[in-house]
């Protein structure tokens, strides 16, 4: 998002709104969802919509959720696959990556053999890994290969046990997070890397739109993200130890993700000029060995991390957002404890979509035939931002319940939230109709809008009603 951002409309708008978005919104919407979700014992911000406003509208949401989550799954399987068709080698550590992985959580769970120990073992063998895939390729797969495999990883992923691959491979990823953060942050400070890119490009892009709304749903994570909602008000709140640690855990995690934002968006304005950029995966990892250099470890040894960072990254989002995708459609057809055969039906239906988008011919406003992911990211984006603009919109609703002061806190980033998001579906779904591009994504954008104005207007029937009754 932030290097998408940062070439169609300039470093310096991308860079105002990750830090004003992770600041004023983006750490608000996490703690808030966080904190919701712990005054009704660990429940979903989905049923807190069932509570706070109707049934109906709770059965929307979730529908909502899940479709918002399909383009998830499906933006990411693309891009993972692009990136392992022109990278051997980034497939070859990722596989092995997800192989040590499952080992790890054999170590730790079933061996019995200390966290710190098998911690050491795993990204030895990881490190291992990555300096002999500089000197061996042998995975050559075309790209819907690849999309074939990651679909069935995910379907893996999904149904299976999580302390026997999501946990221990969620795990191990969160070091190479540390490890990109810190080496970005060094090359920052210390690197005295020339800006090559430009501060400011268009008020319009030619492949995005226009600046507003566009900006605010191209960067989604880095600066807000509904997608954050899901996991904090159906995961982490089961694991907080005290609800006075929400703020360092939900905010401070806000920020972290802002930081991240902002060294993936420092390796397209180091990135040399006049060179074509084939996609983001390849700004960010070339960045990163940049950075990689100042600590003595050569370019091409911190690219290939570079490059395994962001598929770990990508993986992440993959099974988890399939998993979660699994969850809510049993939430939304009334299934509490699913056996294996109910998980591996829901978990079917739940790719439908993603299978769907990943084999037909997209094309651009040109007419060309374009990746998967080009195409749908500015809906992926949209849908994503708005379902944090819903989020906050039920956190409105709870907090006008409490008859709080603090409500203005909550209103205006919800005011600025719905209407570009709104705005920006509104938009992409018109140029849709206009052009006469009645396809699956058209059909999905316009079946997100409806759903997200339903959930708006019952929300302000509750706040309207609530208000009613006050006076």
């Amino acid at each position: 998002g932030p290097i998408l951002a940062g070439v169609a409309f300039g470093w310096l708008p991308a860079i105002l709104w990750i830090v004003l978005g992770t600041i004023f919104i983006g750490g608000l919407h996490d703690f808030s969802s966080l904190v919701i979700s712990v005054r009704h014992e660990g429940r979903s911000i989905a049923e807190i919509v069932n509570k706070y406003v109707s049934k109906t509208a709770y059965k929307l949401f979730l529908l909502f959720i899940w479709l918002a989550l399909m383009y998830v799954v499906a933006v990411f399987t693309d891009l993972a696959a692009e990136s392992f068709t022109k990278e051997p080698s980034v497939a070859q550590i990722s596989i092995l990556y997800v192989i040590i992985a499952i080992f790890f959580g054999l170590l730790v769970y079933k061996i019995k053999i200390s966290l710190s120990l098998s911690t050491v073992v795993a990204l030895g063998l990881i490190l291992i890994g990555i300096f002999l895939n500089l000197y061996y390729e042998f995975l050559f797969f075309e790209k819907q290969v690849w999309v074939w495999i990651l679909l069935s990883y995910a379907f893996c992923a999904s149904i299976l046990p999580v302390w026997f691959l999501l946990q221990p491979r969620d795990y191990l990823s969160s070091y190479f997070l540390y490890f990109t953060v810190i080496v970005g942050l060094i090359g920052l400070i210390f690197g005295k890397h020339i800006v090559s890119s430009p501060a400011f490009v268009s008020f319009n892009s030619k492949d995005l739109g226009p600046l507003v709304p566009f900006i605010f749903i191209t960067i989604a994570c880095g600066a807000v993200s509904g997608f954050h909602s899901l996991v904090s008000s159906g995961t982490t709140s089961k694991q907080l130890d005290d609800i006075r640690n929400a703020k360092f855990v939900a905010y401070g995690g806000m920020i972290l993700e802002g930081i991240v934002a902002t060294v993936a968006l420092s390796t397209l304005m180091i990135f040399p000029k006049g060179v074509n950029i084939a996609n983001p995966q390849q700004v960010y990892a070339t960045g990163i060995g940049k950075f990689c250099m100042l600590l003595g470890i050569s370019e091409n040894v911190g690219r290939t991390i570079g490059y395994l960072a962001i598929s770990a990254f990508i993986l992440t989002t993959l099974d988890t957002a399939t998993r979660i995708s699994r969850y809510i459609f049993q939430e939304f057809a009334g299934v509490r404890q699913a056996s294996l055969v109910k998980r591996v039906v829901a978990t079917i239906i739940s790719l439908i979509l993603p299978v769907l988008l990943l084999n037909l011919k997209l094309r651009d406003a040109s007419g060309n035939v374009t990746s998967c992911w080009r195409i749908i990211w500015p809906l992926f984006g949209t849908t994503n931002q708005l379902l944090a603009a819903l989020v906050l919109l039920t956190v409105y609703v709870w907090i006008k319940k409490q008859n709080s002061r603090s409500v203005i806190n909550i209103f205006l980033p919800t005011l600025f939230m719905l209407f570009v998001t709104l705005f920006a579906l509104i938009r992409i779904t018109y140029a849709k109709v206009i052009n006469r591009q009645f396809d699956i994504v058209t059909i999905s954008a316009m079946c997100l809008l409806a759903l997200a104005i339903y959930v708006v207007v019952e929300c302000s029937k509750t706040v309207l009603r609530q208000r009613s009754f006050s006076s």
